[in-house]
């Protein structure tokens, strides 16, 4: 019996909680069969999000390439609208051209579907990318959620209206939320009339009902929504929306949850706005504690709000979450205290605090920690980043000056290099905090392909490292010789001479500095790139034998500071160095330990690099089945960062060379067959097939 192939993509998990909607769900899927672009309307807080991400699960299996999902919410403005919606469809794009030309060029060959999860704070500039897209990939479907339609041509709108109030599923979803079975003909059931059956208001009032009961939960709610207007507050002032009741209603519902708070809960409820992403403990005790709100009461105030929907409950790790509708409420709040600049500016100060504690112990065991941490909360990274790039442009420079190889290193070049020039060019810092902005920009600017700005950087950053090593040295009378600013300069340079083909110059310069300076490669992060730089040197040179004995002591080191990301590298100049010494069977072990790394890391362009690596091994073994199913692999990859193969030159060469030999071994058919196969099938599948081999060898 054949398998079923598995379907490509990314979507959150479903809320188990998900009650009714048959009709709608038959709608939108029959909108999706028939538009290229469905828009599920409705006010905040009647489920639009929750019915889009189960029709998006019903809807993958028709999709070959997958259904992927994108929120939104999390962004301020639409500056990085379009490296968000890369980001979301596994596209590391590393091109320096256009943001949308990668993705154009990413989904045009593709047949998915895209959801776009609240677009309407984003409403003309989602517009524009939706427009761009569907013109670039005749395949393309998009499903997206928002307050009002995106204007499109050939949109199709699915208004979405509460559950009906007096009916089974408004009852049934308040009786999920709240753990208890209600009778219709009772306080439940006028629950669900009150609140018009909206789904987050009846979510807000169960977990009242838990604390209170429900017949206390009703009275309550008869006399919050028996008062005036006014006193309400308003969610969605839009003249042209043709829902104001339920804006009422649900304004109403979340305004009573606020007044159900004790006064920290309220407090907190307000300080934790600032947060676009999902936060933990201690990011919120660092940002929201103060006044009344200290170390010691801010737990209490938390669970309480987990108690009462207004904070989701901790995810495995222990991040918690607020819905928009909800955050955006509790903005209010904070604006009518005055503390939103002083709160906005504790989140900053904590995320730039975070940025540089991740850089300083980049350097030994916690590496892959703080790496994975920064990974973690981006998101206020980047709203940290945006809110210094206005009150405090040096401080931006030094934050992002913090995270920008760690970024770069995860795939994102585009925002490491956007929030690297911003810095640079409003910031009038000068020294260290410059200097190393400029290696973060140079070493973006390699991987992105930019020899030409990226050798001016490169020249730039020397000079700022030795204008600043030498006040030093003069402030504090030193003679030691070149120090970390200037070494990473010199492993800038290396690498620029090396993905230019002049190995020889990588050599010099990096041999230049490492003989001028005292210490070993252990001792410092920098000095450990410049000795990495001059193992590839070797390599290049053709000096194979002392490029493997040096990459073997350097990995050896890696291992005892408990070190990935040089260690990666390492296993894929090890790679090399076997291939080029006709030891495929140990390219392949080196090619597969590297692939290890580089998943860990989440680097896309990495495990490229390291695939063909391994299909060029494999190839070399005679083994021609395998290479095509690694190489096809390799080639989705490579199209997930936006560029052509690339790699050293010398591995060019070795690749098409043993190419050639595979397609002879089993046949041009056979590998066009099996390449293809693997070239459009989920690539995470073929990295496991890849990795496979290593265990069965």
């Amino acid at each position: 019996m054949r398998e079923t192939a598995p379907v490509r993509g990314h979507l959150p998990d479903e809320n188990p909680g998900f009650v009714g909607r048959r009709t709608e769900l038959e709608r939108i899927s029959a909108a999706l069969a028939e538009h290229r672009l469905v828009t599920v309307t409705g006010v905040g807080g009647v489920g639009k999000t929750r019915l889009a991400l189960r029709a998006a699960h019903l809807a993958a299996d028709a999709h070959p390439d997958g259904a992927w999902w994108t929120d939104l919410g999390q962004l301020d403005g639409d500056r990085l609208l379009v490296a968000l919606v890369a980001d979301s469809v596994d596209l590391a794009d590393h091109t320096p051209g256009m943001a949308t030309t990668g993705l154009c060029h990413r989904l045009a060959d593709d047949r998915l579907l895209l959801v776009l999860d609240s677009c309407e704070h984003l409403a003309e500039s989602c517009a524009r990318l939706v427009t761009e897209l569907l013109a670039a990939a005749p395949g393309l479907t998009v499903l997206a959620t928002s307050r009002r339609p995106l204007g499109v041509p050939g949109e199709r709108v699915v208004a979405l209206d509460p559950l009906p109030p007096a009916g089974r599923d408004a009852l049934e979803l308040l009786r999920r939320a709240a753990g208890e079975d209600f009778p219709a003909a009772g306080p439940a059931g006028e629950i669900c009339v009150r609140l018009e059956g909206i789904p987050l208001a009846l979510e807000l009032a169960a977990a009242q009902i838990r604390l209170q009961g429900a017949e206390a939960v009703r009275d309550q709610l008869g006399t919050r929504l028996d008062s005036p207007p006014g006193a309400r507050f308003d969610l969605l002032a839009h003249t042209e929306r043709v829902w104001p009741s339920r804006h009422q209603t649900l304004g109403a519902a979340i305004g009573w949850s606020h007044e159900l708070g004790t006064p920290l809960e309220r407090l907190l409820w307000a300080r934790l706005s600032v947060f676009r992403g999902p936060f933990d403990l201690a990011s919120a005790t660092a940002v929201c504690a103060g006044g009344p709100l200290d170390r010691a009461t801010l737990p209490g105030a938390l669970d309480g709000l987990v108690r009462s929907s207004v904070v989701r409950p901790p995810d495995t790790a222990g991040r918690h979450r607020m819905l928009d509708t909800i955050r955006a409420y509790g903005a209010t709040w904070l604006e009518r205290t005055g503390e939103t600049a002083a709160v906005a500016d504790r989140h900053a100060a904590h995320f730039r605090a975070l940025a540089r504690r991740a850089e300083t112990e980049w350097h030994g065991a916690r590496q892959l920690h703080w790496y994975r941490t920064v990974d973690a909360h981006h998101t206020d990274l980047r709203t940290a980043l945006d809110r210094l790039l206005r009150t405090d442009p040096d401080a931006a420079l030094d934050l992002v000056g913090s995270v920008a190889f760690a970024w770069s290193c995860r795939g994102r070049l585009r925002e490491a290099r956007d929030g690297l020039e911003q810095a640079l060019l409003l910031s009038e810092a000068r020294g260290r905090t410059r200097a190393r902005a400029l290696w973060a920009l140079g070493v973006t600017l390699v991987l992105q392909g930019e020899s030409g700005p990226a050798q001016e950087i490169s020249e730039r950053c020397a000079r700022e490292a030795r204008h600043t090593e030498h006040a030093e040295h003069s402030s504090y009378e030193k003679t030691e010789g070149p120090g970390d600013l200037t070494l990473d300069a010199a492993a800038l340079a290396g690498l620029l001479a090396l993905t230019t083909g002049r190995p020889m110059a990588a050599y010099v310069v990096v041999g230049h500095v490492l003989d001028a300076a005292p210490g070993g490669p252990a001792d410092s992060a920098a000095r450990l790139r410049c000795h990495l730089v001059r193992v590839f040197a070797l390599t290049g040179l053709g000096r194979l034998a002392e490029a493997r004995e040096r990459a073997l002591r350097l990995r050896a080191l890696c291992e005892e500071l408990d070190e990935h990301w040089t260690r990666t590298a390492l296993e894929y100049q090890l790679a090399l160095t076997g291939l080029l010494e006709g030891d495929p069977a140990a390219a392949s072990g080196h090619a597969r330990a590297m692939l290890e790394g580089t998943r860990s890391l989440g680097a896309s362009l990495g495990v490229a690099l390291g695939l063909d690596v391994l299909a060029t091994a494999l190839a070399a073994a005679g083994d021609g089945e395998r290479a095509a199913d690694v190489s096809g692999t390799g080639e989705a990859y490579w199209r997930s960062t936006g560029q052509p193969r690339r790699g050293l030159i010398g591995l060019r060469a070795l690749r098409e060379k043993y190419a050639d030999t595979a397609r002879a071994t089993i046949g041009e058919p056979v590998y066009e067959e099996i390449f293809g196969r693997a070239l459009t099938g989920p690539p995470q599948d073929g990295l496991d097939r890849a990795l496979r081999g290593r265990r069965q060898e």
